[in-house]
């Protein structure tokens, strides 16, 4: 039997919510401390396979980019958010393929 993740959106309000009509899991927060202490609960539920954490909060918390880059769960992917893109998650994948080929092939 496959083991189903819970896919979460952590962000400010305006950026989470359309992704609740998506059927995922939203968390709108307003700083980075609560962003932090929503992260660390959903790793620690172990049943999270996916957070998606907009730019704008990502930017304050290289410490827990840090400590969850290498893991398989759950797996931080940075998107814009409603103020549009920062570049973070683009940077963040030519890093992890660069490390994972040897070579920047984006």
């Amino acid at each position: 039997m496959a083991t189903t993740y819970r896919i979460a959106v952590i962000g400010s309000w305006e950026s989470v919510m359309g992704f609740r009509a998506l059927g995922l899991e939203t968390y709108p927060v307003t700083a980075p401390e609560e962003a932090r202490d929503t992260i660390r609960e959903l790793a620690k539920s172990g049943d999270c396979g996916i957070i998606y954490l907009t730019e704008q909060l990502a930017k304050d918390l290289p410490d827990v980019l840090d400590r969850y880059k290498d893991e398989l769960r759950p797996a931080i992917i940075l998107i814009p958010g409603r103020e549009g893109s920062l570049g973070i998650g683009m940077n963040n994948i030519q890093q992890s393929i660069q490390r994972a080929v040897g070579a920047d092939i984006l």
